[in-house]
């Protein structure tokens, strides 16, 4: 398990909890009194540092090397029942875009989301999540198929952005994005969106219109990320934390502007900690979540969905 700098503390008990069991597994001495003290000291420790996370903090948290990607939450959620679907029919098939049909219990379901790589080459192979023109446009394609057969819909969203290169843009990424925004207010089909890990720009809102966003609890979702937000407004990226708390991009943040639905609670130190509870809690929300809509008509879905954006940014003087 790898550490971020905040969890040090952490680090450095579990390490004192390791040797001492170490030394009573070893040796006649008696430290079970010893072990109980440092194991009462690690769950306060805990405790006070992921309960009072700043917005910087879990930004990082949702960054974290170790923290479960799309791929992850597929394989462990619809296991062998994932059929994986390629290209987008007009250029490539776009290796940081994943889709394809799946079950959870009777009921089919089309994923699809940003997957990381893992390493250096996996990251590389994956553009990091970024996907291109042709990563959307395999998005929307899989989309119209669920549409077609009565599928609903599942985005799982972790992405630092659309890809940014010259060729991207050559390809037409702005209008791929705005492309799948517009086709997804119209699906008559229900559509879950879940925010498992980054959740930046329009890359995330390509696949991020939907009838209810779920967003986990250690994740952040914005127009901008923390570090660009900085280096715009203050010309260096030092200031990158107190950008992340005026973008109020936290999950609490976007819970309470509604611009989330709800938000799913992670174990304690993150989805990491405890990937196989992580999998069942985002199962259960989402077959909740799509038992909210699938009795809906596909005129009253669309009219329902259309109504929800329409009402975000409303306020009164």
């Amino acid at each position: 398990m790898e550490y971020l700098e905040f969890e040090l503390p952490i680090k450095e008990l579990e390490d004192q909890l390791q040797k001492c069991l170490l030394i009573g597994n070893e040796s006649d001495v008696d430290v079970t009194e010893t072990c109980k003290q440092i194991e009462k000291k690690l769950a306060e420790t805990k405790i006070n540092i992921y309960k009072n996370l700043t917005s910087w903090q879990r930004v990082q948290m949702s960054r974290h090397p170790n923290r479960p990607y799309t791929l992850d939450y597929i394989n462990a959620i619809l296991g062998e029942t994932f059929l994986e679907l390629h290209g987008d029919r007009n250029f490539k098939d776009d290796k940081a875009m994943i889709g394809g049909l799946g079950k959870i219990g009777d009921q089919s379901y089309m994923f699809i989301g940003q997957q990381k790589g893992y390493n250096t080459k996996t990251r590389q192979y994956r553009n990091f999540g970024m996907a291109n023109p042709e990563g959307y446009r395999k998005a929307l394609r899989l989309m119209k198929s669920a549409e077609k057969f009565g599928i609903p819909v599942v985005t799982l969203i972790d992405t630092p952005g659309a890809y940014p290169g010259i060729e991207a843009e050559e390809r037409g990424q702005g209008e791929a994005i705005a492309r799948n925004i517009l086709e997804m207010t119209r699906l008559k089909v229900p559509i879950i969106n879940v925010i498992i890990g980054e959740g930046a720009s329009g890359g995330a809102l390509g696949i991020g219109v939907g009838d209810i966003t779920l967003m986990l609890e250690n994740t952040w979702y914005s127009v901008i990320s923390p570090e660009s937000c900085s280096s715009i407004l203050w010309r260096s990226w030092e200031f990158k934390e107190q950008a992340a708390e005026s973008l109020k991009l936290t999950a609490k943040d976007m819970k309470k502007m509604k611009l989330v639905d709800k938000i799913i609670k992670e174990p304690l130190g993150g989805a990491q900690r405890d990937r196989e509870k992580m999998f069942i809690t985002v199962s259960t929300a989402i077959v909740n979540a799509y038992n909210e809509f699938k009795n809906l008509s596909p005129k009253e879905l669309v009219k329902k969905r259309m109504d929800k954006y329409s009402q975000m940014g409303v306020f009164n003087t």
